[in-house]
């Protein structure tokens, strides 16, 4: 039952509810500050539990048991984070004073903090591309030389979608052609998956079959699946072994864990269905901002959920972002001149065309 009170400054009556409501902000900084759904919340409260260190957590272990499924791998670990189960699957797949190609402006690279030299003892070796898909002719040419004195290449690292390119997927083909001359020459391919629904989504085809080629795969259910908490790793048994005594290395053993793997179930099974929501509403989004003077973008790069576009004159995009928190509307720079927002579930089309009216504005005041 709402409870009604006083509207403030008008002596209007409003319920509680509703008031929360108007304060909420269109918040575009991620999909990562989605809000688990009522369904969520109900399987949390209710659900059964044992100590995961153990393995006795029924329901983490069913949530390994379907994400194996859905990946038609042999098996799957329930994780804290994304970058935990990116960073285990590094160390499992290497060993110390290798070499992780990788592109350059990836996750693993810029967002988790050097874990791929303090925890797995690797250097990077960064790719550069012009669109954030990395092709086997531009790995090839950065795989090391078997000479003696040189690092070695022990892994590859890929990202799909990728993050910092705007959620650029990678197509089927490419990625398996780069398995397949990546394994004639005995090196892992690891990808770092966090958003693979949304490729999977864009490109119309099941998880599975896009990344039945990689040796490893880390996705998110706290993402664009709404989850509160967790990630998941899937691969072999063998790999799934050695990332779960990984894992606890890092602090990862959760024990009472099922309260969030009930909501990451609901996350996995339901979800995804949802996700070419966010994906129109992000093409909406781009189609938009593209119309307004001092604005730089190509709408129809903006194949998922995330619209990077570029600020060519007046504010920065730091100021930009500050003039916008103002207005209610959060969204992150990403760079001197460059400003990211990521459609979710909880950010609506009416949502959107205000954060554009909000941008609009402040380019063309007087202070831009």
């Amino acid at each position: 039952m709402s409870v009604v009170q006083a509207g403030p400054m008008t002596g209007q009556s409003q319920t509680k509810s509703e008031e929360h409501k108007t304060r909420l902000p269109i918040d575009l900084r991620s999909d990562t500050v989605t809000r688990p759904t009522p369904e969520m919340r109900e399987a949390m409260a209710t659900a059964e539990v044992g100590d995961d260190v153990y393995g006795e957590d029924p329901t983490v272990n069913l949530l390994e048991k379907r994400a194996a499924e859905v990946f038609a791998r042999e098996a799957a670990l329930f994780v804290p984070t994304g970058t935990m189960g990116n960073q285990i699957a590094l160390k499992a797949h290497t060993h110390h004073g290798q070499e992780i190609i990788c592109e350059e402006r990836a996750h693993i690279l810029h967002f988790e903090m050097a874990m791929l030299g303090w925890f797995s003892g690797c250097v990077p070796r960064a790719v550069r591309t012009n669109d954030g898909i990395l092709t086997w002719e531009k790995i090839r040419a950065n795989i090391a030389a078997k000479i003696y004195y040189r690092a070695q290449t022990g892994l590859i690292a890929l990202e799909n979608t990728h993050n910092m390119w705007g959620g650029a997927v990678m197509p089927r083909e490419t990625l398996e052609e780069i398995c397949h001359e990546a394994h004639a020459l005995g090196l892992p391919v690891h990808l770092d998956g966090a958003r693979i629904f949304n490729a999977a989504t864009a490109l119309g085809r099941p998880v599975a079959e896009i990344t039945r080629a990689v040796d490893s795969v880390m996705f998110c259910l706290s993402k664009g699946l709404c989850a509160p908490a967790g990630s998941m790793l899937v691969g072999s048994r063998a790999f799934i072994d050695r990332a779960r005594a990984l894992r606890k290395a890092l602090g990862g053993g959760m024990r009472q864990a099922g309260v969030l793997a009930a909501a990451g179930l609901i996350a996995l099974e339901q979800m995804p269905l949802r996700l070419h929501e966010d994906h129109a509403n992000a093409r909406f989004l781009a189609e938009e901002l593209a119309r307004i003077p001092g604005i730089q973008l190509d709408p129809a790069s903006v194949r998922t959920n995330i619209v990077i576009f570029e600020i060519t004159t007046g504010p920065t995009a730091g100021e930009l972002s500050q003039v916008l928190l103002r207005q209610n509307v959060l969204a992150n720079s990403v760079g001197a001149r460059s400003l990211r927002m990521v459609t979710h579930r909880d950010v609506d089309r009416a949502a959107c065309a205000a954060a554009v009216g909000a941008i609009k504005a402040a380019l063309q005041s007087p202070q831009a």
